[in-house]
């Protein structure tokens, strides 16, 4: 009887397992639909959740960092929304905000045990995610079909989402992803195609921000990826393939150059200093005004006030934080990513089997935390969950770490 009652827990249990994984796929498929509030992806991850509780997930104790530094930046925008009264749209912002500190702690409970399965899902989902979004973002650009505009912004390309400059980091993960796995397993045809299809609709949104966080993403990458490698032919291999695609990249670029309406716009936004930036309701002008503000609000303003008060965001999301969470949330919100870099710079070198996947996920919240400085970037789905992954595979390498200790030590071969 114990025997039956054991097997179909076990079944139940591995149902669960499967039900957790095939949610989590269409999760990630669907993160790209991100034109429409709220969007399909918002409720697919409380079905995310509820497939977690149900697969019984668990909350490794090292994770209380993550969760006390998010629960206080939340607390500090609670305090800071309570002046501006009952105005919906202010709710719906703060509430995003819950909702999206709960997906990065989910995120990180979900990896936490290191489940190369359920790494390869995510990864699956998200690259078709990204293929999905550059499609649509090529078929708005070359107007290949009846109102096909609707995937652009002032003729730059916006796909899936609502603006160009969240629509171009998007891809920068499965871009990254894809050139560390060209150097660690090898040139294969396909990988080589979807980077540079991804590459292609990643220069057509136009945006700086995109391209400077692509650069320094990659460069984080491909430079940490050689420094853990212990074997000297490794690391030959990555210089060499690593110069090959810099090359084959540049290659496509200038093939997409020749086309004028992609130069034109490419000479127009290489600018370093956009109109935009300069002079009273500049971008700099802003800032400015923003920090002054901050010293002056300790409760900050709330959500939208800075925007009602000047006229516009002054588009650097750690002064966000300040204006909208208060002191304690922006503190809180400021630590928060300075910890989960410290936090990856540590696990990154230990060697264990999702160590890829960590190296690309901190690879692209470097290049997101360096983005911050001129957009606001509080909001971004893809933001928190490079934050989940890397506390979530941290995790799981620091215990990874500590098994193969007790395994030596239990084995005999090191004194105890």
């Amino acid at each position: 009887m114990a025997s039956a009652v054991a097997q179909k827990t076990g079944q139940n249990s591995a149902l669960a397992q499967r039900l957790l994984n095939l949610v989590l796929f269409i999760t990630a498929l669907t993160s790209s639909i991100a034109f429409i509030e709220p969007s399909p992806h918002d409720g697919l991850m409380i079905v995310l959740l509820v497939a977690c509780v149900a697969a019984r997930t668990s909350f490794d104790r090292k994770l209380f960092p993550l969760l006390l530094l998010i629960a206080v930046w939340l607390i500090g925008g609670f305090f800071s929304l309570v002046q501006v009264g009952d105005n919906t749209k202010d709710i719906q912002y703060a509430g995003t905000s819950v909702y999206l500190g709960i997906a990065a702690i989910m995120f990180a409970c979900l990896f936490s045990d290191g489940n190369m399965q359920r790494l390869s899902i995510l990864r699956r989902g998200y690259i078709f995610a990204a293929l999905i979004a550059t499609a649509a973002g090529y078929i708005g650009f070359f107007h290949l079909m009846p109102h096909s505009d609707i995937f652009l912004d002032n003729d730059r390309v916006s796909a899936t989402f609502k603006d160009p400059n969240v629509y171009g980091p998007f891809l920068v993960f499965p871009i990254v992803w894809l050139m560390i796995r060209i150097l660690t397993r090898g040139v294969w045809p396909v990988d080589v195609a979807l980077l540079m299809v991804l590459m292609g609709g990643l220069l057509l949104s136009f945006s700086r921000g995109a391209w400077a966080h692509l650069a320094i993403s990659a460069t984080v990458g491909v430079l940490t990826v050689f420094l853990v490698t212990p074997d000297p032919r490794m690391r030959t291999r990555i210089v060499v393939i690593g110069l090959l695609t810099t090359l084959f990249a540049a290659l496509v670029i200038g093939a997409l150059l020749s086309i004028g309406s992609v130069h034109d716009m490419l000479v127009e936004r290489a600018k370093a200093i956009q109109p935009y930036d300069v002079g009273p309701g500049g971008r700099f002008w802003l800032q400015e005004q923003a920090l002054g503000t901050i010293l002056q609000n300790p409760n900050g303003l709330g959500p939208f006030e800075f925007d009602r008060i000047f006229g516009l965001q002054q588009h650097n999301v750690y002064m966000q934080g300040f204006l909208v969470y208060g002191w304690l949330g922006g503190a809180a919100y400021l630590t928060l990513v300075v910890v989960t870099l410290m936090l990856g710079l540590i696990t990154m070198p230990i060697a264990a089997p999702w160590q890829y996947y960590l190296i690309s996920a901190y690879a692209v919240f470097v290049g997101e935390a360096s983005e911050g400085m001129i957009v606001d970037t509080d909001h971004w789905r893809h933001f928190f969950l490079m934050l989940g992954l890397i506390w979530g595979l941290s995790m799981a390498s620091i215990n990874h770490r500590r098994r193969l200790s007790w395994e030596i030590e239990e084995s005999g071969l090191v004194p105890a």
